[in-house]
């Protein structure tokens, strides 16, 4: 029998989904979720509402809160369950939380036309992404993140996972939230390593898009450190806006190809990460990762001393340590194990993202071992170059 020729088919879906910012959200004068179930249905619909347990314990009051809300605008809002779950990298580490989220979403029979809530750091919204992701093969999500990472860059993209095999999210997902709604109140409990931890997030996706929006890191980066809500809320909006700009209009949302620019820094992040185990916040190892890629640059000769000294002093102003955990040459070994296992995430051929000047990625298909040695035995001591 001869080979039938193979059918073609091409279809093309619009996503779209809002990232809301406001405070005091769950005061019943605030109608802001009310009118996103308003929105979707004219009826009650149901929700199951899952809470990072350190958020929790900052906000004693924020169940019954969330209860009374549900009751005062019960008409569109029906609420079926609160889940507390420990949050930070515990989340993606612990098989049990996505079970008890799938449990749940079993238990309290929420099905596609249903919502799940989360509300929390990065890492949780992350895991509870996955599982309402995979049940039923996706359930709508409404993310509330609570930290400044997940507020500028963590939570306003489109993947989902949890670690496994001591790999930085090996399994995952793309999908889009329903909506995502960023609550500054939130802001207020963190202690000062989850304050300034996101802001390094917001200094990569200057150096490597938007050479202004690092001048204003730079001139407000003592207010930022010092805990001012204003400049820290306009580097949450545009860090934001620059993140979800590159998902609709880089090319390549669902990340099919090699080159991903939003991961600059963090192919040293992860690896650290995982080799503190998991004691370094992310954003503090993105803070160390893009001090090294830096410093890799200087040595390459892509950005001059002044450059990088400058990057460097903006980081240390917001008060990131950028002195590596590193000790030993066997660590300095296993950290550049690292390039190798971010190109095994990636798929295809490394492609690491550098700068040749503020504001301008560059992207290389090759790390020079020798001189990545070099870069970072100059982060295990030094500051800045002189």
């Amino acid at each position: 029998m001869k080979n039938l020729p193979p059918i073609k088919q091409d279809f093309e879906v619009k996503f779209t989904y809002n990232l809301h910012f406001t405070s005091n959200m769950f005061s019943s004068t605030n109608l802001l979720l009310k009118s996103i179930f308003e929105t979707y249905k004219n009826t009650a619909v149901k929700c199951l509402v899952v809470i990072d347990d350190g958020v929790a314990n900052s906000h004693p009051n924020l169940e019954n809160t969330i209860n009374a809300y549900c009751n005062h605008h019960s008409k569109q809002i029906a609420l079926q369950k609160i889940v507390v779950l420990p949050g930070g990298e515990k989340a993606k580490v612990d098989k049990d939380s996505v079970n008890k989220v799938l449990e749940a979403i079993d238990n309290y029979n929420i099905c596609r036309h249903s919502f799940v809530i989360v509300i929390g750091g990065g890492a949780l919204i992350d895991m509870v992404g996955f599982a309402a992701a995979t049940a039923h093969r996706g359930v709508k999500l409404i993310r509330i993140p609570t930290t400044v990472l997940s507020q500028n860059d963590a939570a306003v993209g489109v993947k989902n996972g949890v670690n496994y095999f001591g790999k930085k999210n090996f399994l995952g997902s793309f999908a889009t939230p329903y909506a995502i709604i960023n609550d500054f109140d939130f802001l207020q409990t963190l202690e000062q390593r989850d304050w300034i931890a996101g802001i390094a997030e917001a200094i990569k996706v200057a150096l490597i898009k938007d050479a202004d929006f690092f001048d204003f890191l730079e001139a407000n980066a003592l207010q930022m450190a010092d805990r001012q809500m204003e400049p820290m809320a306009q580097q949450i909006y545009r860090c934001a806006e620059l993140h979800m700009n590159h998902i609709a209009k880089g090319g390549d949302p669902f990340e099919s190809g090699s080159s991903r620019p939003l991961d600059f820094g963090h192919w040293a992040a992860h690896k650290l990460e995982q080799m503190t185990n998991y004691k370094l916040r992310h954003g503090e190892a993105v803070a160390m990762g893009i001090a090294l890629d830096v410093t890799y640059a200087f040595l390459l000769g892509l950005i001059s001393e002044s450059i990088l000294n400058r990057i460097l002093n903006v980081l240390s102003q917001i008060g990131f340590n950028l002195q590596l955990p590193i000790t030993s040459n066997t660590e300095i070994e296993e950290l550049i194990t690292g390039i190798e296992e971010f190109r095994e995430h990636l798929g295809g051929q490394l492609t690491i993202t550098l700068i040749n000047a503020i504001g301008s990625k560059y992207d290389v298909n090759e790390i020079d071992i020798s001189l990545m040695k070099k870069a970072i035995k100059i982060r295990q001591q030094a500051l800045v170059i002189s």
